[in-house]
């Protein structure tokens, strides 16, 4: 499922394509901002957004072999929440 076919499930249920594409976009950027600032989003029994660190290490040009600096950096990460892990098995 990608984010065309989200909106038009949501769609289904507002009626309205144009209110779902914005109702979608509207969660995604709220996510967005709260990772931005370093904010975990919980969404009971769905999962958790949170923003997670990587280390600075020293990784391979694949290349030329050749060893590079990676600079360490913030990834988002997600977690299941338990009602999810069971609908899922």
């Amino acid at each position: 499922m990608n984010k065309g076919d989200l909106v038009a499930e949501v769609a289904k249920v507002l009626e309205s394509k144009r209110l779902a594409e914005e109702a979608v976009s509207c969660v995604f950027e709220a996510i967005t901002k709260s990772l931005k600032k370093g904010q975990a989003v919980t969404l009971v029994g769905f999962g958790t957004f949170k923003v997670g660190k990587r280390k600075a290490r020293v990784g391979r040009n694949p290349q030329t072999g050749a060893a590079i600096k990676i600079a360490a950096k913030k990834v988002p990460k997600f977690t299941a929440g338990k009602a999810l892990k069971t609908a899922v098995k």
